[in-house]
């Protein structure tokens, strides 16, 4: 995607074939960082530390600090040690465990001094296949603004809501809910986001409006209880958002406050969309609320909000009192019943095990 018209990916691999960029997301919205990966313990920290995030993002930087490791060391033992300590670094997303045990179950077939390069290569294609997934995901999600733009009058505006970061910021490019957006925006639909700030980190105030900013789409910034006002009073034609696990049976783990808006959705009767890559379902899981193991993360990301001040300096604030416990869980689970449908890139589906069965028999049958 663009950052004022300059042409980006979230990760990238230097030429020397030992390196990796990121784009450090713990430092947008105020300050544009980027850094460089050379050690495994480099991209662990990436993944642990949210430098990277989202669950295709997260994905592609796993293969990639597996590639890393393997330059060093293309052992079975460096492997399986690598493989556990990336595995180790965020355990809701399914990306994650994904990109690694196709790693895994690559490298295993080859001669030691084979792996290295292997391993990279099969992180580039994993970055390519992501890129390629994302633009597919967001021509069928086009299809659906594309519906309602037909309903309204002409030049009117459509008003889409979505929660959190699931933009090229949380994938290598185009992200997934917002790859519709950008698409609709490219080909002249009068679209506006309703970006919600998403706490406890904001990812939505300083990640998703920061790269439609950057894009040149229309948005507007709303705290994230406001969703249901809008909703009540016509204001939101279609919520649309990302989601780092969803199981068997359509159930959708996403960023803490999704199930809320889902509720919300449902009782005003505003469609429902859940974009996703395939890679993020986890065909081994029927039951979400049950069986998907729930992250809970420092309480500090809570009680201190980073931002800058009046003199421009970035800086961190405390919000309650000190001696205040906290309470931190990242994600929560919406009940396929609340999903309107799941945008992937094969298509659009109910969000059932018959409906993902439509668009991917192989798996269900494998499963």
């Amino acid at each position: 995607m663009k950052i004022d018209g300059t042409l980006y990916h979230s990760i990238w691999p230097e030429d020397d074939g030992r390196t990796v960029g990121i784009i450090d997301q713990t430092r947008l919205p105020h300050s544009f960082v980027t850094r460089h990966l050379r050690t495994l313990d480099d991209a662990a920290t990436a993944i642990s530390d949210m430098q990277v995030r989202g669950a295709p993002l997260i994905g592609a930087t796993a293969a990639y600090g597996m590639a890393i490791a393997l330059r060093k060391d293309p052992s079975a033992q460096m492997m399986s040690h690598a493989y556990d300590v990336m595995h180790a670094t965020r355990p809701t997303g399914m990306n994650l465990k994904w990109a690694l045990d196709e790693t895994v179950q690559t490298m295993r077939s080859l001669p030691e001094d084979q792996r290295a390069d292997a391993a990279w290569a099969l992180a580039d294609e994993i970055c390519r296949r992501d890129i390629e997934t994302n633009q597919a995901i967001g021509s069928h999600g086009l299809d659906l603004i594309k519906a309602i733009a037909a309903k309204k009058g002409p030049g009117e505006t459509i008003n889409l809501l979505t929660h959190c970061n699931a933009g090229w910021l949380a994938t290598v490019d185009w992200g997934t809910a917002t790859s519709p957006i950008y698409q609709a925006h490219e080909i002249g639909l009068p679209v506006h986001v309703w970006v919600d700030e998403t706490r406890p980190r904001n990812q939505g105030a300083s990640l998703t409006a920061w790269e439609l900013g950057r894009h040149g789409v229309p948005h507007s910034l709303i705290v994230d209880n406001t969703g249901g006002h809008l909703m009540q009073h016509g204001m939101v034609d279609l919520c649309i958002v990302g989601t780092d696990r969803t199981t068997a049976s359509g159930d959708v783990c996403n960023k803490i406050g999704t199930y809320l808006k889902a509720l919300a959705a449902h009782d005003n009767d505003v469609p429902f969309y859940v974009a996703l890559p395939s890679s993020t379902v986890d065909w081994t899981v029927d039951d979400g609320i049950r069986d998907v193991p729930i992250e809970q993360r420092d309480g500090t990301e809570v009680s201190w909000i980073p931002g800058k001040d009046a003199e421009g300096r970035e800086t961190s604030v405390l919000i309650c009192p000190e001696s205040t416990p906290v309470v931190n869980y990242a994600f929560d689970v919406t009940p396929a019943r609340l999903v309107t449908g799941l945008i992937t890139e094969r298509g659009v589906c109910d969000a059932s095990k018959a409906g993902l069965a439509t668009l991917f028999p192989e798996k269900v049958t494998a499963a």
